[in-house]
Order: C-alpha cells, then structure tokens, then sequence
C-alpha cells in the first residue's frame, strides 16, 4: 500500500471531491495545491457527449491560447515561390519542396509542425508511412493545410494547440501554468472551450460538454460547475 505523504494529506483535505467547484474557485484551489518544485502545468480534462465510435462526432481542431505557455516549436514548410517568401517572414524554420523530402527520408532534420497549402499537398504523398503515424500530415482540422501560409505558421509559432477526442470521448490538454494569474488561466479556458463549441459535431444531439476536471500535473482533479 502507498504512503501518502504529509503534504498530500493537506491537498485532499482542501479539495472536496463529491463538489463542483466555480471555474475561479477551482483555479485557486489549484494554485494552492501546487506542491511540486517545478512549475506545475494547469491540465484541463473535458468528457463530451459524443459518440466516440462514430467518425463523424471525432472532436479536432486547433485554439491558440491568449497566454502563451508552450516552448518554441519547429516549423517545416513545403512552399515554393510567394508561399515560400510567405512562410519565412512568419518565421518556419525550414521551408522548401523536394529537398525537404529528400531531409525528411534521411532523418536529417527534426521539426514538431507541417504546414502546406492545398495545391501542394500531392508531394507529400510519398510522406504518408513517416508523416501519418506522427500525426504531422496537414489537414485543415488541425490548422496545418491552409492557403493563408503566413498567418498559419505565424499562429503556431505564436502558441497554437491542437486537440483531438480520444477513444472515449475525452479531450486533455494543458491551459497554462500554476504560476499564471486566475485571469490568465481563465482567458485560455474560455479560448479553448470557444473552440471546441465551434467544432460541435453536427449530428450530436446529447448534452456536449459532460463532465469537466482541472488538476495541475502533480495535484488532484477539480470538477467544475458547468454553467457555460
């Protein structure tokens, strides 16, 4: 049998888990759970109404957060032309066409995002066993294949997020920090639950939003009182 530890102790008797907590409530409560020596992520799980077994009720898309928490991320760009010109005044950090495929097959550059427009997403199809069970093939969901190059990679360079249901329906993801300010946190919550609203399943007719907890990485999930 585990050993709680002392200071664990102090976290669950602050926390009610038979109650649902306002979202501000629930993020002070958060915050003053944060125990560990480093800066705690704020995760948010959200269980939505969806049919998870139906194709068409899957949840994905993208939020870029008006607090910004995630590290720099490396952007490759297959764009020639203005497209190319495009890209590196957003700031990709590869931008090309063959010769990126050529890198790629190789294994010589390492990159989280690709971005392309539509009129050149035939080149990529050589791509698809390396590209595809990374989750890194564009697709318009995810923000990633888009004809508007610069403002794409301007955006993801900025701190977009993207997101997908899992296998039961469910949708985590980090908002933000233990040490951001209530308002902080509550400002990316509501960007992402924007989002989310917008990419409602057309043929859903449950309630969307089930269940929803917050918890930092370390601490014990809060659930919130939905009045959303």
């Amino acid at each position: 049998m585990l050993k709680i530890s002392k200071k664990r102790k102090e976290i669950l008797k602050k926390i009610n888990n038979k109650k649902k907590y306002l979202l501000e409530e629930a993020f002070v409560l958060i915050k003053k759970c944060s125990i560990a020596k480093f800066n705690e992520s704020v995760d948010i799980s959200i269980h939505l109404g969806i049919d998870y077994k139906r194709s068409d009720q899957i949840v994905r898309g993208f939020v870029i957060f008006p607090f910004n928490f995630k590290k720099s991320v490396k952007v490759l760009v297959f764009a020639k032309d203005e497209e190319r010109k495009s890209a590196l005044e957003a700031g990709a950090d590869f931008v090309g066409m063959e010769d990126l495929i050529k890198k790629i097959k190789l294994k010589g550059i390492f990159f989280d995002v690709v971005v392309t427009s539509p009129k050149n997403m035939l080149i990529l199809n050589s791509l698809g066993k390396i590209l595809g069970p990374r989750g890194l093939m564009p697709n318009k969901k995810s923000g990633t294949l888009s004809s508007d190059i610069f403002n794409t990679v301007k955006n993801i360079k900025l701190g977009q997020v993207n997101y997908k249901s899992d296998k039961f329906g469910i949708i985590n993801l980090s908002i933000g920090k233990s040490n951001f300010k209530i308002s902080s946190l509550k400002s990316n919550f509501f960007s992402l639950l924007n989002s989310l609203k917008k990419n409602k399943p057309i043929s859903l007719k449950n309630i969307y939003f089930r269940n929803i907890w917050v918890s930092s990485t370390m601490g014990i999930g809060v659930k919130i009182n939905q009045q959303f």
